[in-house]
């Protein structure tokens, strides 16, 4: 039998955080450039330019903080990668900037804790771990039923730490400026604890929850980019490239739904030969006389979501689990039914010392569970995607965000480990505070009894959900049509 191309490993160890001024203030100074360049792609492209709404309301919840008047979770929207960059200008640049303008009283240095997926350290490699540790952030397993060390450890910062917990309540980015993802309940469940670990503390801080919105828009028109990019796309698939006329939104509308075809047949035609028994059916259309090749949104989407269940369904019929709950929650089971199997907690460490065949069994089994969980990471590159997005509003951000997950899907099937998406242009952030969500105020309600309390986080968790979608419903344009009004970086 061939040598295993993926291996198992020791199981995998919590990662303390060691917060250092000095490694904050390196960050801090090296802002300006990491908002500039791509991870693995150093490129003269990336966010030219923050702009923040309301840095004094922020400013002053840090003041109240740091004087022992209140505690509180950042939950910020998640919709890409560079988020962290757009939250750490928002606390480095935007916030002591709005003190000294207003004379509110901060101590330096104005920085969050944080938690991270303890996955990115896999995909990223270990100086992640090391340098998140240092930044301040705290590592939680998303699969498991209740990670205890990581919990513990968030409770104890939410209790003592020397800053607020910043928390993306969506679980992971959705890559959809215009669109928040369903929330877990972790931070409404993590501010009621706070609130209960002070009140047993003698300590009357009040507890607050802050929605940070987070928005993308492209400083200057990208249209070319886009149709070079679908050209690219049609290409990697089969198809005959389509010229698109200049401002023909109609045209490149039908090319999008052209390509979302063609990858689903050859998708559906993949788990029809290999997966035949776990295939789902889409429903017949109403009408007869529609015919297969007609590109029209609804099937596309039927099409999609059964392909997304017939995915998931592949993957947990191998590891055993049942397919109940939203596609977050199976997504995250198979996770950690997957690390469960990479990752060996059973198994002493390390495993070289291992008899030679015992570790071929376990790269063996390693290397299966990697395979399965291919499935799931299909699933998870669009897992937001709607039918009516691009119909709603066909801007040129939309458009992008719609084949860039495209993109990412092609990239995981070609066997990419970190989907390298290609730069369309520079970008502007804008990072809005809103208002803050008292918890404490919840508090009686949450303690009255086990119904209640489940009661009272559901209903925190919807009104977070409001306020961040209310954040994006209301928030007016940043640059007109032709990007004129921004100045280029």
């Amino acid at each position: 039998m061939p040598r295993s191309t993926h291996y198992a490993y020791s199981g995998l160890l919590f990662i303390p955080q060691r917060f250092n001024r000095l490694i904050l203030m390196a960050m801090q100074l090296a802002l300006p450039v990491l908002l500039r360049i791509r991870l693995r792609r150093w490129l003269p492209t990336g966010i030219a330019r923050v702009e923040v709404v309301n840095a004094e309301g922020l400013a002053k919840l840090y003041s109240q903080f740091q004087s022992g008047q209140c505690r509180f979770i950042l939950a910020f929207r998640h919709p890409e990668v560079d988020d962290p960059l757009s939250m750490l200008y928002l606390l480095s640049r935007a916030v002591p900037q709005a003190a000294r303008q207003h004379h509110i009283p901060l101590r330096s240095p104005i920085h969050s804790h944080f938690v991270y997926d303890r996955g990115m350290t896999i995909w990223a490699g270990k100086w992640l771990g090391w340098l998140f540790s240092r930044l301040g952030g705290i590592p939680i397993h998303r699969g498991k039923r209740i990670d205890r060390a990581g919990i513990r450890a968030v409770r104890a910062l939410l209790l003592h730490g020397q800053f607020p917990l910043a928390i993306a309540p969506e679980g992971a980015t959705n890559g959809h400026s215009e669109v928040v993802s369903p929330l877990e309940p972790g931070v409404a469940q993590l501010s009621f604890w706070c609130a209960e670990d002070l009140k047993k503390a003698g300590r009357t801080e009040q507890v607050y929850i802050i929605p940070i919105g987070v928005q993308y828009h492209y400083i200057h028109p990208i249209w070319p980019q886009i149709d070079r990019l679908l050209s690219r796309m049609e290409q990697d698939v089969g198809l005959s490239a389509l010229a698109t006329p200049p401002h023909a939104v109609e045209g490149r509308y039908q090319r999008v739904l052209r390509l979302a075809n063609s990858l689903l047949s050859e998708m559906e035609a993949f788990y029809q030969r290999f997966y035949p028994q776990h295939v789902t059916v889409v429903p017949p259309l109403e009408d007869a006389s529609v015919g297969a090749a007609h590109l029209d949104n609804r099937p596309v989407i039927q099409r999609l979501y059964a392909l997304r269940d017939t995915a998931l369904k592949v993957a947990e019929a191998y590891f055993g689990l049942n397919g109940q709950g939203t596609i977050i929650d199976r997504c995250r089971r198979l996770e950690e039914a997957g690390w469960h199997a990479i990752y060996r907690e059973d198994l002493p460490a390390p495993l070289k010392r291992l008899p030679p065949f015992r570790r071929g069994l376990a790269d063996w089994g390693a290397e299966e569970a990697t395979i399965r969980l291919r499935h799931m990471r299909l699933v998870e590159s669009f897992v937001a995607v709607t039918a009516d997005y691009l119909e709603e509003k066909p801007t040129a951000e939309r458009f992008a965000e719609t084949v860039l997950l495209m993109f990412d899907v092609v990239a995981r099937i070609r066997g990419d480990r970190i989907p390298a998406r290609p730069r369309l242009g520079w970008r502007q952030s804008r990072v809005t505070v809103g208002d803050p969500i008292c918890v404490s105020d919840r508090q009686p309600l949450y303690e009255r009894d086990h119904a209640s309390a489940k009661q009272a986080v559901t209903a925190l968790t919807q009104d977070l959900q409001t306020a961040l979608e209310h954040m994006i419903s209301s928030t007016a344009p940043l640059i007109s049509p032709d990007g004129s009004n921004i100045p280029p970086a």
